[in-house]
Order: C-alpha cells, then structure tokens, then sequence
C-alpha cells in the first residue's frame, strides 16, 4: 500500500525517497527506455515516437497548470516554469518540434542531467496516486525520454564544444531565474535556498556559496554525460587507423 501525503508537514515526517513507489517509477523509466532503445531503427518509432513524447510534456505541463488554477495552488512564487526541468520540458518540445541541434545541444545536458537528479531523489510532497505525483514522473522521464529519441532514433551526437554551449546556456539562464527570485520571492532552480528534500546539494556548503560550488558540480556531471560520446569517437578513431595497416 503506497503511502499519500497530503501536505508537506507530512511529507516531511516520511520520505518519497527508496520508497516502492519511487523504485516502482525507477523500473517504469528504465524499461521505458530500453523500449526506446529496442525499437529505435523501426519506422513506426520515427514516425510516431516524438508525438507520443510530446503529449506527454505537453500534456503533463498542462494538466498541472488547471490543476494549480483549479485549487487555487498557483502561486508566482512556486508555479512558474521557471525550474531547469521545467525550462528543459519546453526546449524539449521545440527541439522535437524543429530537431534543431543547438537546442539538442542543450537539453542533451540540462534534460538528462537534471531530469535524471529529479528523478534519483524527486522533491514530491504527494505520494502515489496523487495527482502531483503522477505528473511529476510523466514529466521527468518524458524530458529523458526526447534526449535520447533524439540521440538513437534521430540519430544526434554532442561534441565537446557542446559541453561549453550548454553550460553558458545554463549561467545566462540562472542570472535571469535569480533576478526573477528576487522579484517573486521565489526558490527557481533552488537559487535562493536549498531544496527541502535530500539532494546534492547538502554536501556543497550553505547558502550562497552551495551555488559557486554546484558550478563545479554541474560542469562535472556535463563532462561525465560527454564521456559517451569521446570514448565513443575514440573507439571510432582507433578502429580506423586499425584499418589502415
């Protein structure tokens, strides 16, 4: 039996974190993925695939959107889109939309690495079968999800340069997501306090010197999500010369 918080105080007093819930959502994202994967050369996932992404970060941004207006939950301060992986679900559907590659480029990194961290330890104060539940897996794993249509069905890399895009793409962002905290009284992208639940960012310092290390951090875990693609170039490169003799 999942356990259903209805306000924070009691979220609090448990956690969504390793619960049979959250580890449920886990399998869910992975098998997901491997659907993905397996198919990613048939026709029908060309075709098809991106418009079943699509409705599901469209779909999910506007169903929380009514649902914040239909109990009067929408509050400047908590419900703008103003999150990274709010910011990375509408550049996914651009990108899906367009395919265009400096946006790829982006989300590549924005998508897979904060969707990812959301997921691993989310900042849920409902638990299954609320509805800011269900939204909030639906919403992270379909940002997962178009970063790698892209990467196997479409067929789009990253290069290194794509690393410096992305991370200069998030520094502009956060410089207007921190004035925009400032005018709303807002937490956006966890710039003006750390997230209440358990995160990364509670072995980085406290505030605001958490932010000039999570640079750091980020810059890191863009290069660990650029590995793929080196060793992959480099198994390509060492294969060719083989070749050659």
């Amino acid at each position: 039996m999942f356990t259903t918080y209805t306000d924070p105080e009691a979220y609090m007093e448990g956690s969504l974190l390793f619960t049979t819930s959250h580890l449920l959502s886990l399998c869910v994202t992975l098998a997901l993925l491997l659907f993905l994967y397996l198919f990613r050369n048939r026709s029908w996932m060309k075709a098809g695939g991106r418009w079943v992404i699509i409705l599901g970060l469209a779909g999910s941004e506007l169903w929380l959107n009514y649902w914040y207006f239909s109990t009067n939950m929408w509050d400047i301060r908590d419900t703008l889109p103003l999150q990274l992986c709010s910011i990375s679900l509408y550049l996914c559907v651009w990108m899906l939309l367009t395919k265009q590659k400096l946006v790829f480029e982006v989300v590549y990194f924005w998508g897979v690495g904060g969707a990812l961290q959301a997921l691993l330890t989310p900042e849920l104060f409902y638990d299954f079968p609320h509805f800011r539940f269900l939204h909030f897996f639906i919403a992270h794993i379909s940002i997962i999800l178009a970063v790698f249509y892209m990467l196997w069905v479409e067929k789009f890399q990253v290069k290194l340069k794509s690393v410096w895009k992305a991370f200069a793409a998030l520094n502009v962002i956060a410089i207007v997501v921190f004035f925009m905290n400032r005018l709303t009284g807002g937490n956006y992208m966890f710039l003006a306090k750390k997230p209440a639940n358990a995160s990364i960012m509670d072995f980085l310092g406290p505030y605001p010197w958490y932010i000039l290390t999570l640079e750091f951090v980020v810059l890191v875990i863009f290069f660990l999500l650029y590995a793929p693609f080196f060793i992959q170039k480099k198994i390509k490169s060492k294969r060719y010369e083989n070749a050659k003799i």
